[in-house]
């Protein structure tokens, strides 16, 4: 069971294996996630989407434990178990390439950046702290993508 929580925690591994940036190339496997889920309703996408940010907070916590470092670079749950969250509702399938790179560019950056609340919640203890920035970042980042979208068609339609 460890080994399956730390291959969870680490998206799928990836995280353990890259010299630099863990947590964004363990994000990736959120991309896939979002993608299989965007052919969803919307109305499943958010409880489904809640359920992973539940199930993100001990597979963190737990691999926190086994790695022995607070909140460690290499643990990215939070990441991509929380991806799907910042494109609830868009198109992904329909959209060229690019969008959903953009789309997984602006969650990276927010994550970084950890605007108030998200940089305040990262203090709570264990998995907790750990997926609660997260799912902040990724509220303020689905708003953004939700603006890059709708940019996105305005001018799409206007060409």
């Amino acid at each position: 069971m460890k080994k399956l929580t730390l291959f969870l925690a680490t998206g799928c591994g990836i995280s353990l294996f890259v010299p630099f940036a863990p947590g964004t190339f363990g994000s990736i496997p959120g991309v896939a996630l979002a993608y299989a889920m965007s052919y969803l309703a919307a109305w499943i996408q958010i409880p489904l989407s809640l359920v992973l940010t539940v199930l993100a907070i001990p597979v963190c916590g737990c691999a926190e434990r086994m790695l022995g470092i607070r909140d460690d670079g290499r643990i990215s749950a939070d990441e991509w178990m929380l991806f799907p969250i910042a494109v609830t509702g868009l198109p992904l399938p329909i959209l060229p390439w690019w969008m959903t790179a953009i789309f997984f560019l602006v969650v990276r950056l927010i994550d970084i950046v950890k605007p108030q609340p998200a940089k305040k919640l990262q203090s709570l203890p264990g998995g907790r702290g750990i997926v609660a920035d997260d799912l902040i970042a990724n509220l303020y980042a689905l708003a953004v993508n939700w603006l890059a979208y709708l940019a996105y068609v305005r001018l799409a339609a206007n060409a």
